[in-house]
Formats: structure tokens, C-alpha cells, sequence
């Protein structure tokens, strides 16, 4: 999760089932194929997958960056005390899942180099074309300028443990609203995942469905593997209540939520099930206001995201 902080008192801090179809134009098929990417040799898929020790996962850093105008960046905590409850409490502001069901294999912990050093955030795996596609915040592929390198996902991560493996990207993706300015708005990203040991990722983990415009107002329930103080990047975290709009500066979702650094990139659902764990992905975990301590945004899924997803798919 991204943190920011302006001179106007901290800014913005950085903190299938394809529900309503879209009409393909010729104008969005153009902004498709625009689609920032970058693609991982196999030279770099193997380099990364010799890479990621359990002790390196383990010991990874959330990123969880706090911008300040002429600063260094740095890292930031919260000092919010986990709890474990059952997984039928809505709204929960941030509790270990208990649950179990599909959300369990398709969300994971995401791992990269990022400007020279290792550090993670959270992904999903989402229903595609090519059975390999991971949804994550932009920040979580590409950020200050950089494509992060050594990228993997780890579904169902256990406290250095990969139950299923850790899948290396082939491309990671992102929006041009993200490439072009790192606007918060389009906080999204992508990876297109390689076979391992001849199986595609969703055939391993199954996958979530994923909704774009689906509108705003709406139960939601958040997940992801947060690393910062008081978490620890060991367990799946979950937020669940009824989310509303931005009232602030963002266009983004709003949920009331404890998750820490790390937490970025995780999954947020609407219809979702506690019995199966199985929803529409809507959103991921993305940033907060440092002045507004307790609460997660997270972006829209509408056209630009859309484009994304199936540039991605595709792949």
C-alpha cells in the first residue's frame, strides 16, 4: 500500500464471470494494444525462480512507500493490532481468514526486486483466456519510473512455504494512466504467469471471476497478505463492509480497513461467498491518506482497467 503526503496536508498517500459486458470499440482496441508492458526473458523467468529462497520471501519488505516533496522515500508502519475472528463478522475492519474456499489458492503474496532490493505486495488470480493472469496494483509491477524485476506470484503463500508453487511472469502490465504519471485513479497491474511443471496457474489454483463498471456502494470484502508492523506477511488478511466512494481527492472505493504495507495488490470482491470464497474481483488494495488512519482505497475497475485485463489475457 502507497502513502503520499502534499504541502495541502498530505495528499494522496500510495499506500469468468465479466459481469456487464462491454462493447469493444475501436477506440478502446487502440488503447488495448497501448498497453505499457514489459517482458521477462527466459533468461530472467529462470533467474528469478533460483532467486526466491523461503529465507528471501520470508525477510522481503512490504513496499509501502511515503512520498514527501524533496524527501527520501521510506517506510512507514501503523500501529493497528491484528485480530483473528470468525469470517461471517461484516463488517470486520482486519482479521486473519478463517474461511477457507477458493480465495485461499487464487490470492497470494507478490514478489520482486524493486530499484535493487527485494520486496512484496499481494495478487490474485483471475479467470482469463490463457489460464495465467494475475491481478495486482500498478505500484506492484512498475513504480518510480522502474519495472520491478524478479517477479513472482506465490498463491496461498504459508510463511515461506509455496503449497502451489511460484508461478514467474512472462510480461507484466500496467495502465498508461499509471506509466505516464502514476496516477492513483489507475492503480492497476497485471502478470502474465509461466506454466509450471506443464500446468497453466488457474488450473492449479482456480480463479476468481472479475467485474469492470460495476459501480460504487457496495459490500465489499478485501484480501491480502500484509507485511508491515503489526503484520507480519505470514497469513491471508481480510476486510469486509460496505464500501462507499471517495469523498476526498480520489475517484477510488473506499473500505474500512487496518491491512498494512504489503497488503497492496490484493483483491477486493463484491458478491462474495464466506462459504466457497469465490466472488467478483472489483478492486485491489492500493493506497491510503496519511491523516485518515483505518481505511483502504482502492481503484475503479472500469474501461481503462478493462483494457488491462484483456491485453493480459491475451498474452
Amino acid at each position: 500500500m502507497r502513502r503520499h503526503r502534499t504541502a495541502l496536508a498530505a495528499l494522496l498517500a500510495a499506500g469468468a464471470l465479466l459481469a456487464g459486458a462491454l462493447t469493444t470499440t475501436s477506440a478502446q482496441a487502440a488503447e488495448t494494444a497501448a498497453q505499457p508492458a514489459r517482458t521477462v526473458t527466459a533468461t530472467e523467468q529462470q533467474r528469478a525462480t533460483a532467486f526466491w529462497t523461503a529465507d528471501r520471501m520470508r525477510s522481503a519488505p512490504p513496499l509501502d512507500l511515503q512520498v514527501t516533496p524533496g524527501a527520501a522515500l521510506k517506510q512507514v508502519a501503523r500501529s493497528s493490532r491484528p485480530t483473528t475472528v470468525s469470517p461471517t463478522a461484516f463488517p470486520q475492519p482486519g482479521g486473519a481468514w478463517t474461511g477457507g474456499g477458493a480465495v485461499v489458492k487464487t490470492s497470494g503474496r507478490v514478489f520482486f526486486t524493486f530499484q535493487g532490493r527485494t520486496a512484496s505486495c499481494s495478487g490474485n488470480a483471475v479467470t482469463s483466456q490463457n489460464a495465467s493472469t494475475v491481478i495486482t496494483a500498478g505500484h506492484c509491477v512498475k513504480y518510480q519510473g522502474a519495472w520491478h524485476t524478479n517477479w513472482v506470484f506465490v498463491p496461498a503463500y504459508d510463511n515461506g512455504s509455496a503449497p502451489y508453487g511460484q508461478w514467474t511472469a512472462t510480461k507484466t502490465l500496467t495502465t498508461p494512466q499509471w506509466e505516464a504519471s502514476e496516477d492513483i485513479n489507475y492503480d492497476v497491474g497485471a502478470a502474465v504467469v509461466a506454466p509450471l511443471n506443464g500446468q497453466t496457474l488457474t488450473s492449479v489454483t482456480g480463479a476468481q471471476g472479475i467485474q469492470f463498471n460495476g459501480g460504487y456502494n457496495k459490500p465489499m470484502y478485501a484480501f491480502g497478505f500484509p507485511a508491515a508492523s503489526p503484520y507480519d506477511g505470514s497469513k491471508l488478511i481480510h476486510c469486509s463492509g460496505n464500501s462507499s466512494k471517495d469523498f476526498l481527492f480520489s475517484q477510488d472505493h473506499s473500505l474500512a480497513c487496518n491491512m498494512t504495507g504489503g497488503s497492496s495488490g490484493g483483491p477486493w470482491f463484491t458478491s462474495f461467498s464466506e462459504a466457497t470464497g469465490t466472488g467478483l474481483q472489483v478492486s485491489v488494495n492500493s493506497f491510503g491518506y496519511t491523516f485518515l488512519p483505518n481505511r483502504m482505497f482502492g481503484p475503479y475497475f472500469g474501461n481503462d482497467a478493462k483494457a488491462l485485463y484483456d491485453r493480459a489475457q491475451a498474452s
